[in-house]
């Protein structure tokens, strides 16, 4: 790739697994940060036993969530094994963990443990809860955060019980916010960093009276729960306004008519008729129907949304008699927002995703056939797809090569730490 990745020098040391962590682990990856991720030596990341198997020691669960990194064993339990961590972290910009509440501390390891090391650390703890408070020792589990922020609450059809999404999307949004903190922590170390340049040639100057700051570190905490509720982003607001519960109104919005998935005659399509013009070309120029677009108690969404009840049966009726390529093609021809709705296998197999990339085989010594699929970065600079450095590694695939590379350990301490199981 000819673009220079951002995060190329920055040393992630990811302590994290299952998904939020490993997902914020990966996108800094994806940008270009070393990461190393730190596994158990027999049994690793628990995603490598979830899901679907790829090779010996891979999951497809796992691969989703761990591309672009480098795989060491240590096992932290020993005191071998958290010096090794140690040294790691004093050569690392960036650690990330999610233990249980005081796990890390135990094996000092935890922030002030490792900020003593390497004063400019940016450390990120991923939690269940508010660490600070009474659930601090609570695990943290997407589907229970799901259904206590309300989230559960949202979704699936009116007179239906509660339903969650179809993936972990608590564990994934949460990642995603802990990279945000911990790129905004990196750009504030690079300003301290200038600023710091800047009055030391002050004082090189002549200048003695002023002192060069330094970056302190940061510990940032994400907890579940927080995002959790933070999803509920402009429904929780008007739940507050209203001081009453949503209704849930499944794929259909609770605020725009027409919108939603419509049965054509011959499968399922997303219809999102945004404003009054839209909705009158609509009318005329797909379900022909000018009727409707003529009738005055029609003319505005306001008015649409007091005749939801009547209006929606009449436009699935016309909807579901025309098939579903004279439908799409219609409302593109109107400018109307619409699009199929595919399975999963269909999407990852459109045209639209091959095109884009968005889909790669990799090669894998134990996965059938040689290769594995392997999801792209979503990230485009300066129009280029961010590269896939590395594959989802296999267990301990760069254990030996990581230590001796970062902590010059020669081959037989390697070898005496790999017969006593630290590594």
């Amino acid at each position: 790739m000819s673009v220079h990745l951002p995060l190329q020098g920055v040393r992630v040391l990811d302590l994290s697994r299952v998904l939020a962590g490993p997902m914020c682990a990966q996108a800094l990856g994806d940008f270009g940060a070393d990461v190393i991720k730190i596994e158990h030596p027999k049994r690793g990341d628990d995603m490598r036993d979830w899901g679907v198997k790829i090779g010996k020691t891979e999951t497809a669960y796992y691969a989703s969530a761990n591309r672009n990194k480098r795989s060491v064993t240590v096992d932290l339990q020993t005191p071998e094994g958290q010096h090794i961590v140690r040294e790691l972290a004093k050569q690392s910009d960036v650690v990330l963990q999610n233990f249980k509440f005081g796990g890390v501390d135990k094996m000092g390891l935890g922030f002030a443990d490792l900020q003593a090391l390497q004063p400019e650390l940016i450390y990120c703890s991923i939690s269940g809860y508010n660490r600070s408070g009474p659930e601090a020792a609570r695990p943290g589990y997407d589907i229970v955060v799901q259904g206590e922020a309300g989230l559960m609450a949202l979704n699936g059809e009116v007179n239906q019980p509660p339903l969650k999404f179809g993936v972990a999307a608590v564990d994934m949004f949460t990642g995603m916010y802990a990279t945000q903190a911990i790129l905004a922590a990196l750009f504030e170390r690079e300003q301290a960093r200038q600023a710091a340049k800047q009055k030391m040639g002050k004082v090189n100057a002549g200048d003695a009276s002023q002192e060069a700051p330094a970056f302190k570190g940061r510990h940032i905490e994400m907890a579940l729960f927080d995002t959790g509720l933070l999803m509920t982003t402009y429904v929780g607001l008007e739940a507050l306004l209203h001081q009453q519960e949503p209704l849930r109104y499944g794929n259909e919005h609770p605020t725009i008519v027409p919108y939603g998935v419509f049965q054509a005659a011959d499968g399922p399509m997303v219809i999102a008729v945004g404003n009054n013009s839209q909705f009158e070309r609509f009318c005329r120029e797909v379900i022909e129907r000018p009727d409707l677009a003529d009738n005055p108690d029609l003319k505005t969404n306001l008015s649409r949304l007091q005749v939801r009840d009547t209006l929606v049966p009449e436009l699935i009726k016309e909807i579901k008699a025309r098939p579903r390529n004279l439908m799409l093609a219609r409302m593109k021809a109107a400018q109307i927002p619409c699009g199929e709705v595919l399975g999963v296998l269909e999407a990852l197999q459109s045209e639209r995703a091959q095109q884009g990339g968005l889909v790669t085989e990799q090669a894998h010594p134990f996965a059938s056939g040689g290769k594995t699929h392997v999801m792209s970065p979503p990230y485009r600079i300066d129009g280029e797809r961010l590269p896939i450095r590395y594959a989802p590694p296999m267990l301990g695939e760069h254990t030996e090569a990581v230590l001796a590379e970062l902590l010059a350990l020669p081959a037989d301490e390697l070898s005496r730490l790999k017969g006593l199981g630290v590594i």
